[in-house]
């Protein structure tokens, strides 16, 4: 379930067959003592070894408060004498005395495939200056992302072109079409990753995350993950709890080892179909402003309209029903913007194709960033967990979801699609419960009552599953990472904990974020 907002994104493929991976079964990358040793023995080098700060390359994009390293993990943590790769790290140092330091706290934005390495920005903005005068802000780019030994499935010239269709109820032919593309999606991702593909887990994100910790030249981890960043969060709790100081995990993955991937994706498809009403109840009080129509449905007849006329002549000649499906999936991870996009569509429908062009046409200069970060969403997700390996089940869930929920169920499905006919070796999913005695200290756990990308119950999931965590819930919002947004009261906890490792009642509830105004 790949998730975002200020932290990740959607997104799901399906099951193919990787024919360049030994078939092995799924037992055989469960954790185990030969991982854990060279953990250890990573950890100690890593240690010793530090990080080599310096300026950031160009390529980051970041400025020159921010300074770059890489530190060296096993490829095959049961190996740890083998192969290397290196990972990219960012940091800002914290800003304030030598009273205030409290060492490094490490980001991670979701995914997976999401890249860390712009966490350091952070220390500009207001709602994080008492966090980035304590700490020294952590970014980095975890296996498989950016520069750190990159994934890639496909050539990334033709992984952004359009125009293309989004059928909410597609027909067999248009099925059959997806399935061939999966497969090939699959085959691409065997081929260009080799035998050593079988190790972008999020068990192995969790064990490079200690070694880190390690080299960062930190006995204990402080860590705030959003989204994806919860889930290889929680393993790592479970795998290293004495290593952990201070957790933070905003906008949760429900951990259930029955969720993993597949049953997350179709849960993240019914929560958007709730967004997505959300946000046209929001363009219907807003019809004076926007014209869409005065009640949800007529907004929804607006948006069904614009769609069909894309799919007979796109807008810019690139952007048809999938283009601007996809932007206006956006508005679920956050209510931010809403009114741009109903903006965008208010003016196509006027004849004006300007807003929804620049909203929604695929851009070639980020089709690098955006192939390598599906080729490594699609590797971690089908490496971790069994997937339904038959068509049919695929076909049976998807035709029953969509029929309740048809904005995103069969686009998310057919993006997890490769996973279906994956060859690769299998993880059995850790279930996750970390007792009292283990040593972890409490942690802290944000969540939207309304997010789609990761929906509530998985955080209420995850606190059942770590005992002495705190769950702070935005009342009746769903924007996807809460933590330093405009919410003040969620903001209050997070300084709290992470400064003073003050923790409010077990289950603390904030009134919502004020709803976006309508700007024509």
């Amino acid at each position: 379930m790949r998730a975002a907002a200020l932290y990740g994104t959607i997104g799901s493929l399906i099951l193919t067959g990787l024919t360049g991976l030994p078939t092995t079964p799924a037992h055989a990358l469960d954790p185990g003592r030969a991982e854990a040793r060279g953990v250890a023995l990573a950890a100690r080098q890593a240690a010793a070894k530090g990080i080599d700060f310096d300026t950031c390359p160009a390529v980051e994009g970041l400025n020159d408060t921010v300074e770059c390293g890489t530190v060296s993990v096993p490829l095959d943590y049961a190996h740890p004498h083998g192969k290397h790769i290196s990972l990219t790290v960012s940091r800002s140092r914290a800003g304030g005395g030598d009273a205030e330091r409290q060492g490094a706290i490490v980001f991670n934005p979701g995914g997976p495939g999401g890249n860390g390495m712009f966490y350091p920005l952070l220390a500009g903005l207001p709602q994080w200056r008492n966090i980035a005068d304590a700490y020294d802000i952590v970014g980095y780019a975890p296996r498989g992302v950016g520069r750190s030994a990159p994934l890639s499935c496909v050539n990334p010239a033709g992984f952004v072109k359009g125009p293309t269709d989004a059928p909410e109820h597609p027909t067999a032919a248009y099925k059959k079409r997806q399935l061939t593309k999966a497969r090939a999606y699959a085959r691409g991702c065997a081929r260009r990753g080799g035998a050593g593909l079988r190790h972008f887990t999020s068990l192995n994100n969790a064990r490079d995350l200690d070694v880190l910790r390690a080299a960062l030249g930190e006995k204990k981890l402080t860590f705030m993950g959003a989204s994806y960043g919860t889930y290889f969060g929680a393993l790592y709790a479970s795998l290293f709890p004495t290593h952990v100081r201070r957790m933070v995990f905003d906008s949760i993955v429900n951990p259930d080892p029955r969720k993993i991937w597949y049953g997350n994706n179709l849960d993240q498809s019914a929560a958007f179909e709730r967004r997505w009403a959300d946000w046209r109840r929001w363009a219907a009080r807003h019809h004076a402003v926007y014209h869409l129509g005065r009640t949800p449905q007529e907004v929804l007849a607006s948006y069904e309209k614009a769609s069909r006329q894309l799919q007979k002549r796109p807008a810019g000649g690139t952007v048809g029903p999938a283009q601007m499906q996809s932007a206006f999936l956006k508005s679920g991870y956050t209510d931010s913007h809403w009114a741009r996009d109903a903006r965008a569509l208010s003016a196509y429908l006027r004849g004006e194709d300007g807003p929804l062009i620049t909203l929604a046409a695929p851009d070639a200069a980020s089709a690098r960033a955006a192939e390598n970060e599906n080729a490594v969403y699609t590797v971690v997700e089908c490496n971790d967990a069994s997937w339904p390996g038959s068509w049919e089940t695929w076909d049976r869930d998807n035709s029953r979801l969509a029929k309740k929920a048809p904005f995103e169920t069969w686009s998310n499905a057919f993006m997890n699609l490769p996973c279906a006919y994956w060859k690769g070796p299998r993880q059995r999913p850790v279930d996750v419960h970390i007792g009292r005695r283990s040593g972890l200290p409490p942690t802290l756990l944000l969540a939207a009552e309304r997010d789609a990308a990761t929906p509530y119950k998985g955080a209420l999931e995850l606190q059942r599953r770590i005992a002495g965590s705190v769950l702070v819930t935005e009342r009746g919002a769903g924007t996807h990472g809460i933590g330093g947004g405009p919410n003040a009261c969620v903001n209050r906890y997070l300084d709290d904990y992470l400064l003073d490792g003050r923790l409010p009642a077990r289950r603390t509830y904030c009134g919502p974020r004020p709803e976006p105004r309508a700007i024509g």
